[in-house]
Order: C-alpha cells, then sequence, then structure tokens
C-alpha cells in the first residue's frame, strides 16, 4: 500500500477515538444539529476504519505465513495463507481507497431532476417523457420514491417541461452527472416518411436543501402567483387555486408546484424547488470557472454539455464524455440505469484518486 493512503488511515482511526469520546459527551444532546453532524461523520470513519483493521489483520496473516515457506511440512500450507491473504488485500485496498476519497455531503440528499425540451418540437416533448419514464422506473428499481413537482404536457402527450422530486438513499449522489445535454436519434412518430430525426432535452438534476435549514430567500425579492392547476389529479385539483408560482426577481428564476393539495403545501415546495435552482446557478458558475482551469472527464453538469445519444435504430446508448457505449437502449430506457451511472461514478472516482495522490 502506499504511504500515503497508510497515513490517511491512521488519521481515521485517531479521529475515531475523537468522535467516540465528543458522542460519550453528556451535554451532546443539547445541540441536535451537531449530534447529526457528528454521527454521520462517525458512520464514516467506522467504516473506513473496520476495513483497515481487517487489512492489518490479513497483512499480519501473510507475514506469519511467510515465516513458514523455509519449513517443509508447512510450506503448501503457508503459501495458500499467503495467496488468500494477498487477494483479500488487493479487495480491501480498492475499497479503501473507495473510501477515502472526498466526500461531497450533498451526495447524501434527495435531488430535484428537471427535464426540458429542447430542439425538436413536438418530437423533443416525447423524448422528455421518455426520460422521465426512464429515472421513474430507475428509481422504483432502487427503492427511491417519485413524485411531480410541476409538469407542462405537449399537445401530443410529452412533456415541454417536468420536474420530479426524487428521494431516497444517496440520490443526488448518484444522478449528479445526469445533468446535461441527452439526444435522440429515432423515427418520430409524427414522420410519415420513415426517416430518422434528432432531437435534444436538458437535465437538470439538483440537491434538495437540507430540511433542517431555513429557507434563505428574501420576500422582498420574490413574486408569488396561485393559479388552478392542470392536468392528471382528480377532481379536487381542479376546483381550487392552489397551485404556486414563485418568481425571483433579481435573477428571474422561476418555480411552481402543482402537486399537492393545499396552497401552503404548494408554496413550501415551490421555495425549495427555487432555491435549489438558485443553488444550482451559483454551483454551475463555480463550476465553470473551474472547467476553465481543468476539464473534468465527467465534465461540469452544465446544460450545454451534450453528455448522451440515443439512438434508437441501432438500439445503442453512448455517453460521450467516458466513452461508454452500450446496444441495450430498451433495457435502458425500461430504467436499467445502473451500468450507466456506475460507469459514471467510477470514472470521477478515478479523478478524485489521480488528484488524491497528486497531493
Amino acid at each position: 500500500m502506499k504511504p500515503f493512503l497508510r497515513h490517511q488511515l491512521e488519521r481515521h482511526a485517531e479521529r475515531l477515538k475523537e468522535l467516540d469520546f465528543l458522542l460519550s459527551r453528556e451535554d451532546i444532546m443539547g445541540d441536535m444539529q451537531q449530534y447529526r453532524t457528528l454521527s454521520r461523520e462517525h458512520a464514516e470513519v467506522s467504516a473506513v476504519t473496520s476495513r483497515w483493521s481487517r487489512y492489518l489483520q490479513r497483512e499480519a496473516d501473510a507475514q506469519a505465513a511467510q515465516a513458514l515457506l523455509d519449513d517443509p511440512e508447512m510450506a503448501e500450507m503457508a503459501q495458500d495463507e499467503i495467496d488468500g491473504a494477498q487477494t483479500e488485500l488487493t479487495q480491501l485496498e480498492s475499497e479503501l481507497q473507495r473510501l477515502l476519497l472526498p466526500r461531497d455531503p450533498e451526495d447524501e440528499r434527495n435531488a430535484f431532476l428537471e427535464i426540458r425540451a429542447g430542439t425538436g418540437g413536438d418530437e423533443s416533448a416525447l423524448f422528455a417523457a421518455d426520460l422521465a419514464r426512464m429515472y421513474t422506473r430507475h428509481a422504483a428499481n432502487v427503492g427511491w420514491r417519485v413524485e411531480v413537482m410541476s409538469a407542462h404536457e405537449s399537445e401530443l402527450g410529452g412533456y415541454k417541461e417536468v420536474v420530479l422530486r426524487i428521494e431516497g438513499e444517496q440520490v443526488f449522489g448518484w444522478l449528479r452527472f445526469e445533468s446535461g445535454g441527452h439526444r435522440v436519434q429515432r423515427v418520430p412518430v409524427t414522420e410519415t416518411q420513415g426517416r430518422i430525426h434528432t432531437s435534444a432535452c436538458t437535465v437538470a438534476v439538483m440537491p434538495e436543501p437540507d430540511e433542517h435549514e431555513a429557507i434563505t430567500l428574501n420576500p422582498a425579492d420574490l413574486r408569488i402567483d396561485t393559479f388552478r392547476a392542470s392536468g392528471a389529479g382528480g377532481q379536487h385539483i381542479n376546483k381550487t387555486d392552489s397551485a404556486v408560482r414563485v418568481v425571483h426577481l433579481p435573477t428571474g428564476i422561476v418555480a411552481e408546484c402543482q402537486d399537492g393539495r393545499s396552497q401552503h403545501a404548494n408554496k413550501a415546495q415551490a421555495l425549495r424547488v427555487l432555491q435549489a435552482r438558485i443553488q444550482e446557478k451559483e454551483r454551475s458558475e463555480r463550476a465553470a470557472k473551474e472547467a476553465a482551469l481543468r476539464k473534468g472527464l465527467v465534465g461540469s453538469g452544465d446544460r450545454s454539455d451534450r453528455i448522451r445519444t440515443y439512438n434508437f435504430p441501432q438500439g445503442r446508448l453512448t455517453d460521450h464524455r467516458i466513452n461508454l457505449t452500450l446496444y441495450k437502449l430498451q433495457m435502458v430506457m425500461d430504467g436499467d440505469l445502473g451500468e450507466v451511472l456506475e460507469a459514471l461514478r467510477s470514472a470521477r472516482e478515478a479523478e478524485l484518486l489521480a488528484e488524491l495522490e497528486e497531493n
């Protein structure tokens, strides 16, 4: 194992002792925010330290077996022990490298996923609906929950824009690299000559603001409108002006929600979407500055980045950032996104590990 990794792991072992002490103090329950923060860190550091302890044990086992190789009666057994230990040590080192990578606390959050139709007219709107269905089915496959925050439908049943709230374990961490331009190549249902058209949608994935943090928007900067919700939702949704649209006047950013049954609930959710969009704008600006210095493999998540092509005639999905090509497009559109998301996450981890070694 490289010296810099051993040093990092030894520091984690010391930090675990500090956290054990801090969490044992009687006054810790008086500050629930600090308690939650320390508890999360304790869980993360414990995961690293337990694997590190196992690594040291297997390292000691291999060294002990090495000393027995000169004994003819024990040599074969000792070699088997060495081989088994080396195999496990290689696996443990890989796990520890991943656990040591810098973690973005926002990865643990729920996310708002926004899909907007782009070039391509009705076909683009239909593709937006296909993407919404793809993400919804993937969420169901992994045990996440999805709710539609707002939706603007097209005449043919697609979406000009749809915003989903996805709740579950590490939603933002898994979906953050979905932000960008998604291009589709296929024969539209409106095409009478059988010609292949190219259309596009943009996807933006934003972490949901922490529910324990107060929304920091200045009321003087907001214009709040109410209106009657449209679309599916039964009789009740059309009886009252329960839908809410909030405009952030300094930036012109707009958010609305019509999913809830009450105006109060919709206003609260619209404010959360608005806060997420404002934070996403700030994050995108920071990412653009960083990208000017160093372009990451998986990109900055900017809407203008063309990240993926869905080619229906060839049954092919291509992610241009990591040169990933899969000939299982229909499975992906049916929600089988695991291989794509895992490849993107692995590519990002490889980047972070390279940066860690440089520093």
